[in-house]
């Protein structure tokens, strides 16, 4: 009984996580693509690609809670192997992505406080003169 049940749900559930990653990565590439529109394509905003990043880095996380779920109804050995490099390939991605949205939040950062502090110099010469 339970088992039949398993059977039925688990792949619906799993389709429905998968759609809602498939969703969030085709709303936040709209996003993106508009944001970037309104400036002309110019792409010195890191904002714009860190947000994408993070976007892309939550999606991958609900398609590979499906993959977890679908690990309850495997029948085979070949489905398992599969499976598990479908989900060993989606965590290596997820990380790649969360260094990424790291090292460019970071950099993000860093050109932040340079502006601050160059303005901050400005204003300063500004009333000395």
């Amino acid at each position: 009984m339970l088992e039949h049940l398993i059977t039925i749900l688990v792949p619906n559930i799993a389709h429905i996580l998968e759609l809602i990653g498939v969703f969030i990565i085709i709303y936040s590439a709209l996003k993106a693509f508009g944001r970037y529109a309104l400036r002309f394509f110019k792409f010195t905003d890191e904002t714009i690609k860190i947000e994408f990043s993070q976007a892309l880095a939550m999606a991958l996380e609900f398609k590979l809670g499906a993959e977890i779920l679908k690990t309850l109804v495997i029948r085979t050995i070949d489905e398992l192997i599969i499976l598990a490099s479908i989900v060993v390939l989606r965590a290596a991605l997820t990380l790649i992505i969360h260094w990424e949205i790291e090292s460019d939040s970071k950099r993000a950062n860093h050109f932040k406080e340079l502006k601050e502090k160059t303005a901050h110099k400005n204003e300063v010469d500004e009333k000395k003169l």
